[in-house]
Protein backbone atom coordinates (compact mmCIF):
# COMPACT_ATOMS: atom_id res chain seq x y z
CA UNK A 1 0.00 0.00 0.00
CA UNK A 2 2.96 2.43 0.97
CA UNK A 3 4.30 1.71 -2.44
CA UNK A 4 0.92 2.24 -4.30
CA UNK A 5 0.41 5.62 -2.59
CA UNK A 6 4.25 6.67 -3.56
CA UNK A 7 3.66 5.75 -7.18
CA UNK A 8 0.51 7.64 -7.04
CA UNK A 9 1.54 10.51 -5.28
CA UNK A 10 4.78 10.97 -7.87
CA UNK A 11 2.31 10.43 -11.13
CA UNK A 12 0.30 13.12 -9.85
CA UNK A 13 2.69 15.23 -8.92
CA UNK A 14 4.64 15.26 -11.88
CA UNK A 15 1.06 15.94 -14.15
CA UNK A 16 0.58 18.90 -11.86
CA UNK A 17 3.73 20.15 -12.16
CA UNK A 18 3.93 19.39 -15.69
CA UNK A 19 0.59 21.57 -16.33
CA UNK A 20 1.79 24.16 -14.25
CA UNK A 21 4.94 24.74 -15.35
CA UNK A 22 3.88 24.58 -19.02
CA UNK A 23 1.30 26.94 -18.24
CA UNK A 24 4.12 29.88 -16.98
CA UNK A 25 6.39 28.73 -20.13
CA UNK A 26 3.21 29.58 -22.62
CA UNK A 27 2.53 33.18 -20.78
CA UNK A 28 6.46 33.94 -20.53
CA UNK A 29 6.51 32.67 -24.44
CA UNK A 30 3.86 34.83 -25.58
CA UNK A 31 4.26 37.96 -23.57
CA UNK A 32 7.91 38.79 -23.64
CA UNK A 33 8.60 41.19 -26.67
CA UNK A 34 11.26 40.42 -28.37
CA UNK A 35 13.81 43.37 -28.95
CA UNK A 36 15.25 43.29 -32.51
CA UNK A 37 17.44 45.60 -34.39
CA UNK A 38 15.29 47.04 -37.18
CA UNK A 39 18.52 47.13 -39.42
CA UNK A 40 18.53 43.52 -38.92
CA UNK A 41 15.04 42.64 -40.77
CA UNK A 42 15.04 41.18 -43.81
CA UNK A 43 13.32 42.26 -47.02
CA UNK A 44 13.47 39.02 -48.99
CA UNK A 45 10.70 38.88 -51.86
CA UNK A 46 7.81 36.20 -50.04
CA UNK A 47 5.08 34.43 -51.76
CA UNK A 48 2.26 34.55 -49.61
CA UNK A 49 0.85 30.98 -50.97
CA UNK A 50 -3.23 30.49 -50.17
CA UNK A 51 -4.88 27.25 -51.03
CA UNK A 52 -8.38 27.25 -51.12
CA UNK A 53 -11.35 25.09 -51.26
CA UNK A 54 -15.04 26.21 -51.06
CA UNK A 55 -16.04 28.70 -48.81
CA UNK A 56 -15.85 29.43 -45.11
CA UNK A 57 -18.36 31.39 -43.09
CA UNK A 58 -15.30 34.11 -42.96
CA UNK A 59 -13.68 33.63 -45.82
CA UNK A 60 -13.97 37.15 -47.25
CA UNK A 61 -12.45 38.66 -43.78
CA UNK A 62 -9.45 35.93 -43.97
CA UNK A 63 -8.75 36.69 -47.76
CA UNK A 64 -8.64 40.00 -47.62
CA UNK A 65 -6.39 39.85 -44.54
CA UNK A 66 -3.21 39.02 -47.39
CA UNK A 67 -3.82 42.33 -49.35
CA UNK A 68 -3.25 44.26 -45.68
CA UNK A 69 0.36 43.00 -44.81
CA UNK A 70 3.03 45.78 -43.73
CA UNK A 71 5.61 43.95 -45.77
CA UNK A 72 7.46 45.90 -48.47
CA UNK A 73 7.80 42.77 -50.85
CA UNK A 74 5.68 40.07 -51.55
CA UNK A 75 3.04 38.56 -53.69
CA UNK A 76 -0.41 36.75 -53.20
CA UNK A 77 -0.97 33.56 -55.21
CA UNK A 78 -4.39 31.68 -54.34
CA UNK A 79 -4.57 28.32 -55.76
CA UNK A 80 -8.36 26.09 -56.38
CA UNK A 81 -8.17 22.82 -57.89
CA UNK A 82 -11.62 23.02 -59.61
CA UNK A 83 -12.22 26.29 -61.33
CA UNK A 84 -15.78 26.15 -60.68
CA UNK A 85 -15.21 26.80 -57.37
CA UNK A 86 -17.26 28.76 -55.54
CA UNK A 87 -14.71 30.85 -54.08
CA UNK A 88 -13.02 32.11 -57.33
CA UNK A 89 -15.77 35.04 -57.93
CA UNK A 90 -14.62 36.08 -54.12
CA UNK A 91 -11.11 35.87 -55.19
CA UNK A 92 -11.57 38.17 -58.13
CA UNK A 93 -13.19 40.47 -56.64
CA UNK A 94 -10.85 40.97 -53.47
CA UNK A 95 -7.92 41.20 -56.17
CA UNK A 96 -9.59 43.99 -58.14
CA UNK A 97 -10.40 45.62 -55.36
CA UNK A 98 -6.40 46.17 -55.02
CA UNK A 99 -5.06 46.79 -58.21
CA UNK A 100 -1.60 47.72 -56.70
CA UNK A 101 -0.82 44.58 -54.60
CA UNK A 102 0.66 41.69 -56.78
CA UNK A 103 -1.84 39.31 -56.83
CA UNK A 104 -2.92 36.16 -59.00
CA UNK A 105 -5.95 32.94 -59.14
CA UNK A 106 -4.12 29.53 -60.41
CA UNK A 107 -6.71 26.46 -61.29
CA UNK A 108 -5.99 23.13 -61.75
CA UNK A 109 -5.01 20.01 -60.04
CA UNK A 110 -1.63 18.71 -59.69
CA UNK A 111 -1.50 14.96 -59.17
CA UNK A 112 1.72 15.23 -57.37
CA UNK A 113 0.76 13.07 -54.18
CA UNK A 114 -2.32 11.66 -52.34
CA UNK A 115 -2.26 14.89 -50.11
CA UNK A 116 -5.26 16.91 -52.04
CA UNK A 117 -3.52 20.20 -50.29
CA UNK A 118 -0.12 19.42 -51.72
CA UNK A 119 -1.61 19.31 -54.79
CA UNK A 120 -3.43 22.43 -55.06
CA UNK A 121 0.07 24.38 -53.82
CA UNK A 122 2.25 22.67 -56.47
CA UNK A 123 1.06 24.78 -59.10
CA UNK A 124 2.46 28.39 -57.01
CA UNK A 125 5.44 26.39 -56.19
CA UNK A 126 5.97 25.92 -59.82
CA UNK A 127 5.14 29.60 -60.27
CA UNK A 128 6.68 31.62 -58.13
CA UNK A 129 10.61 33.02 -58.10
CA UNK A 130 10.48 33.89 -54.31
CA UNK A 131 12.83 32.06 -52.17
CA UNK A 132 11.03 32.39 -49.39
CA UNK A 133 7.78 30.80 -49.75
CA UNK A 134 4.29 31.32 -46.57
CA UNK A 135 1.68 28.87 -47.33
CA UNK A 136 -1.28 30.20 -44.95
CA UNK A 137 -4.18 28.18 -45.02
CA UNK A 138 -7.73 30.24 -45.81
CA UNK A 139 -9.46 30.19 -43.16
CA UNK A 140 -6.06 32.30 -41.04
CA UNK A 141 -6.83 35.77 -40.63
CA UNK A 142 -3.47 37.47 -40.95
CA UNK A 143 -2.33 40.25 -39.00
CA UNK A 144 -0.63 43.11 -40.73
CA UNK A 145 2.80 41.90 -39.60
CA UNK A 146 2.24 38.29 -40.56
CA UNK A 147 5.05 38.21 -43.39
CA UNK A 148 7.26 40.00 -41.24
CA UNK A 149 6.93 38.27 -38.13
CA UNK A 150 8.01 34.72 -40.27
CA UNK A 151 10.69 36.10 -42.00
CA UNK A 152 12.39 38.12 -39.01
CA UNK A 153 12.00 34.38 -37.32
CA UNK A 154 14.34 32.89 -39.70
CA UNK A 155 18.13 32.30 -38.45
CA UNK A 156 21.22 30.14 -39.45
CA UNK A 157 19.21 27.07 -38.12
CA UNK A 158 15.96 27.46 -39.17
CA UNK A 159 14.72 25.38 -42.19
CA UNK A 160 11.12 26.17 -41.61
CA UNK A 161 8.90 28.78 -39.75
CA UNK A 162 5.19 27.37 -38.52
CA UNK A 163 2.62 28.40 -36.17
CA UNK A 164 -0.29 26.91 -34.48
CA UNK A 165 -3.63 29.08 -34.73
CA UNK A 166 -5.30 30.39 -32.23
CA UNK A 167 -9.08 29.92 -32.47
CA UNK A 168 -10.91 32.98 -31.80
CA UNK A 169 -14.76 34.50 -31.70
CA UNK A 170 -16.46 30.96 -30.87
CA UNK A 171 -19.92 30.96 -31.82
CA UNK A 172 -21.26 28.82 -29.50
CA UNK A 173 -20.17 26.27 -26.97
CA UNK A 174 -18.42 23.53 -29.03
CA UNK A 175 -16.84 26.73 -30.51
CA UNK A 176 -15.78 27.25 -27.24
CA UNK A 177 -14.77 23.85 -27.24
CA UNK A 178 -12.52 24.11 -30.21
CA UNK A 179 -10.95 27.41 -29.28
CA UNK A 180 -10.35 25.52 -25.92
CA UNK A 181 -8.75 22.92 -27.88
CA UNK A 182 -6.32 25.10 -30.26
CA UNK A 183 -5.04 27.53 -27.34
CA UNK A 184 -4.81 26.71 -23.77
CA UNK A 185 -4.23 23.04 -25.00
CA UNK A 186 -2.63 22.57 -28.34
CA UNK A 187 -0.75 25.83 -28.85
CA UNK A 188 0.65 25.64 -25.49
CA UNK A 189 1.78 22.29 -25.82
CA UNK A 190 3.59 23.48 -29.08
CA UNK A 191 5.50 26.80 -27.55
CA UNK A 192 6.85 24.35 -25.07
CA UNK A 193 8.07 22.09 -27.67
CA UNK A 194 9.92 25.59 -29.12
CA UNK A 195 11.07 26.61 -26.10
CA UNK A 196 12.63 23.13 -25.48
CA UNK A 197 14.48 23.67 -28.84
CA UNK A 198 12.30 20.86 -30.61
CA UNK A 199 9.47 22.52 -32.45
CA UNK A 200 6.83 21.14 -34.75
CA UNK A 201 5.46 22.36 -37.80
CA UNK A 202 1.68 23.27 -38.18
CA UNK A 203 -0.21 22.47 -41.30
CA UNK A 204 -1.95 25.95 -40.80
CA UNK A 205 1.24 28.44 -41.48
CA UNK A 206 4.40 26.70 -43.54
CA UNK A 207 7.01 29.48 -44.54
CA UNK A 208 9.94 27.58 -46.44
CA UNK A 209 13.22 29.19 -47.95
CA UNK A 210 12.69 27.49 -51.43
CA UNK A 211 16.21 25.68 -51.18
CA UNK A 212 15.18 23.71 -47.97
CA UNK A 213 12.28 21.97 -49.32
CA UNK A 214 13.47 21.82 -52.59
CA UNK A 215 17.08 20.01 -51.12
CA UNK A 216 14.37 17.71 -49.06
CA UNK A 217 12.71 16.51 -52.74
CA UNK A 218 10.52 19.35 -53.32
CA UNK A 219 7.13 19.82 -52.63
CA UNK A 220 5.78 15.79 -53.27
CA UNK A 221 8.03 15.34 -50.31
CA UNK A 222 5.04 16.66 -48.03
CA UNK A 223 2.90 14.26 -49.56
CA UNK A 224 4.65 11.30 -48.03
CA UNK A 225 3.10 11.21 -44.36
CA UNK A 226 -0.54 10.98 -43.44
CA UNK A 227 -0.67 15.05 -43.05
CA UNK A 228 1.75 17.85 -44.80
CA UNK A 229 3.20 19.31 -41.41
CA UNK A 230 4.17 15.94 -40.27
CA UNK A 231 6.34 15.31 -43.84
CA UNK A 232 7.46 18.83 -43.14
CA UNK A 233 8.75 18.62 -39.43
CA UNK A 234 10.47 15.31 -40.43
CA UNK A 235 12.22 16.51 -43.95
CA UNK A 236 13.54 19.69 -41.80
CA UNK A 237 15.04 17.94 -39.03
CA UNK A 238 17.21 15.33 -41.67
CA UNK A 239 18.38 18.07 -42.79
CA UNK A 240 19.71 18.86 -39.49
CA UNK A 241 17.95 22.22 -38.87
CA UNK A 242 14.78 22.95 -36.99
CA UNK A 243 11.11 24.33 -37.07
CA UNK A 244 10.62 27.22 -35.51
CA UNK A 245 7.80 29.32 -33.80
CA UNK A 246 7.40 32.98 -34.42
CA UNK A 247 7.01 35.43 -31.49
CA UNK A 248 2.78 35.25 -31.52
CA UNK A 249 0.57 32.57 -32.74
CA UNK A 250 -2.27 33.65 -35.41
CA UNK A 251 -6.02 33.65 -35.19
CA UNK A 252 -8.31 31.48 -36.68
CA UNK A 253 -12.20 32.59 -36.91
CA UNK A 254 -13.98 29.60 -35.14
CA UNK A 255 -17.72 30.33 -34.95
CA UNK A 256 -20.57 27.76 -34.45
CA UNK A 257 -19.53 24.33 -33.92
CA UNK A 258 -21.03 21.26 -33.60
CA UNK A 259 -20.11 18.22 -31.13
CA UNK A 260 -19.54 15.66 -34.31
CA UNK A 261 -17.56 18.68 -36.39
CA UNK A 262 -15.62 18.87 -32.75
CA UNK A 263 -15.04 15.45 -32.76
CA UNK A 264 -14.13 14.46 -36.40
CA UNK A 265 -11.43 17.35 -36.57
CA UNK A 266 -9.70 16.46 -33.26
CA UNK A 267 -9.84 12.45 -34.11
CA UNK A 268 -8.42 13.51 -37.69
CA UNK A 269 -5.80 15.43 -35.99
CA UNK A 270 -5.33 12.65 -33.31
CA UNK A 271 -4.60 9.95 -35.80
CA UNK A 272 -2.04 12.34 -37.93
CA UNK A 273 -0.13 12.74 -34.48
CA UNK A 274 -0.22 8.84 -33.84
CA UNK A 275 1.21 7.79 -37.25
CA UNK A 276 3.58 10.54 -37.59
CA UNK A 277 4.97 10.72 -33.89
CA UNK A 278 3.94 7.15 -32.15
CA UNK A 279 6.41 7.98 -29.10
CA UNK A 280 4.77 11.31 -28.14
CA UNK A 281 1.59 10.49 -29.04
CA UNK A 282 1.39 7.32 -26.60
CA UNK A 283 1.46 9.48 -23.59
CA UNK A 284 -1.27 11.91 -24.12
CA UNK A 285 -3.24 9.53 -22.67
CA UNK A 286 -1.98 10.97 -19.61
CA UNK A 287 -3.05 14.76 -20.47
CA UNK A 288 -5.61 16.64 -19.47
CA UNK A 289 -7.46 16.99 -16.15
CA UNK A 290 -8.69 13.45 -15.35
CA UNK A 291 -5.07 11.56 -14.44
CA UNK A 292 -4.25 13.88 -12.13
CA UNK A 293 -7.67 14.32 -10.98
CA UNK A 294 -7.59 10.43 -10.39
CA UNK A 295 -4.51 10.62 -8.75
CA UNK A 296 -5.40 13.07 -6.48
CA UNK A 297 -9.23 11.70 -5.61
CA UNK A 298 -6.82 7.81 -4.94
CA UNK A 299 -4.93 9.90 -2.12
CA UNK A 300 -7.94 11.47 -0.89
CA UNK A 301 -9.80 8.26 -0.58
CA UNK A 302 -6.73 6.68 1.27
CA UNK A 303 -6.65 9.54 3.71
CA UNK A 304 -3.60 10.92 2.39
CA UNK A 305 -4.77 14.16 1.59
CA UNK A 306 -7.70 16.37 2.92
CA UNK A 307 -11.29 15.76 1.33
CA UNK A 308 -11.37 19.12 -0.16
CA UNK A 309 -8.10 18.19 -2.24
CA UNK A 310 -9.96 17.29 -5.78
CA UNK A 311 -11.76 20.28 -5.37
CA UNK A 312 -8.85 22.59 -5.08
CA UNK A 313 -7.28 21.31 -7.97
CA UNK A 314 -10.35 21.62 -10.35
CA UNK A 315 -10.11 25.53 -9.35
CA UNK A 316 -6.07 25.70 -9.63
CA UNK A 317 -6.08 23.35 -12.81
CA UNK A 318 -8.74 25.07 -14.73
CA UNK A 319 -8.45 28.80 -12.69
CA UNK A 320 -4.73 29.01 -14.20
CA UNK A 321 -5.80 28.17 -17.77
CA UNK A 322 -8.50 30.49 -17.84
CA UNK A 323 -6.26 33.44 -16.31
CA UNK A 324 -3.16 32.53 -19.29
CA UNK A 325 -6.12 32.92 -21.78
CA UNK A 326 -7.98 36.38 -20.36
CA UNK A 327 -3.70 37.34 -20.16
CA UNK A 328 -3.44 36.78 -24.09
CA UNK A 329 -6.34 37.71 -25.25
CA UNK A 330 -8.15 34.38 -25.76
CA UNK A 331 -11.19 33.53 -24.73
CA UNK A 332 -11.75 33.83 -21.65
CA UNK A 333 -15.78 33.64 -20.85
CA UNK A 334 -17.88 31.44 -18.20
CA UNK A 335 -18.33 29.12 -21.24
CA UNK A 336 -15.02 28.88 -21.97
CA UNK A 337 -14.44 27.21 -18.31
CA UNK A 338 -17.09 24.75 -19.22
CA UNK A 339 -15.60 23.96 -22.39
CA UNK A 340 -12.42 23.49 -20.97
CA UNK A 341 -13.49 20.99 -18.74
CA UNK A 342 -15.37 19.43 -21.63
CA UNK A 343 -12.54 19.21 -23.35
CA UNK A 344 -10.74 17.19 -20.82
CA UNK A 345 -13.31 15.02 -21.16
CA UNK A 346 -12.81 14.07 -24.46
CA UNK A 347 -9.14 14.11 -24.89
CA UNK A 348 -8.55 10.36 -23.27
CA UNK A 349 -12.19 8.90 -25.90
CA UNK A 350 -10.39 10.63 -28.73
CA UNK A 351 -7.12 9.18 -27.81
CA UNK A 352 -8.76 5.68 -27.54
CA UNK A 353 -11.17 6.48 -30.79
CA UNK A 354 -8.11 7.44 -33.09
CA UNK A 355 -6.66 3.70 -32.93
CA UNK A 356 -10.08 2.59 -34.65
CA UNK A 357 -8.78 3.47 -37.78
CA UNK A 358 -5.42 4.89 -40.23
CA UNK A 359 -7.28 7.58 -42.73
CA UNK A 360 -9.86 9.93 -42.32
CA UNK A 361 -12.23 12.44 -44.35
CA UNK A 362 -12.23 15.53 -43.73
CA UNK A 363 -15.83 16.83 -44.59
CA UNK A 364 -17.57 19.84 -44.30
CA UNK A 365 -19.02 20.88 -41.26
CA UNK A 366 -21.33 23.89 -39.92
CA UNK A 367 -18.96 26.59 -40.51
CA UNK A 368 -18.70 26.06 -44.18
CA UNK A 369 -15.20 24.38 -44.45
CA UNK A 370 -13.90 22.99 -46.82
CA UNK A 371 -14.18 19.45 -48.50
CA UNK A 372 -11.70 16.97 -48.84
CA UNK A 373 -11.30 13.58 -48.97
CA UNK A 374 -7.56 12.12 -47.62
CA UNK A 375 -7.91 8.34 -49.17
CA UNK A 376 -6.32 5.57 -46.70
CA UNK A 377 -2.70 4.48 -49.07
CA UNK A 378 -0.20 1.82 -47.93
CA UNK A 379 2.69 3.88 -46.45
CA UNK A 380 6.31 2.75 -48.33
CA UNK A 381 8.09 -0.07 -46.37
CA UNK A 382 10.77 2.26 -44.63
CA UNK A 383 7.48 4.04 -43.20
CA UNK A 384 5.17 3.71 -40.36
CA UNK A 385 1.84 2.96 -41.23
CA UNK A 386 0.33 5.77 -43.20
CA UNK A 387 -2.49 7.02 -45.10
Amino acid sequence: MALNTALTATFGSFLITLQFTSLAIAYWRLRRRERRDETQETAEFIALIRPLCGLNAFEEETLRSSFTQDYPDYEIVFCVASRFDPVIPLVEKLIAEYPHQRARLLTGDDKISANPKVNNLHKAWENTTADVVAMADSNLLLPPDYLRSLANTFDEKTGLVSSPATGIRPGNLWGSVEAAMLNTYQARWQFLSDFMGNGFAQGKTLCWRREVLDNGGGLAALGGELAEDVASTKLVRRAGLKVRLPAQPFAQPIGHRSLDAVWSRQLRWARIRRDGFLGLFIPEIFMGFLPALAAVTWLTASGDLPLIAPAVLFVLWFGAEWALAKALGWPHQMRDILAMCLRDILLPALWIGCWAGRGFSWRGNLSGEKTLLVEKLPAPASQSPGK
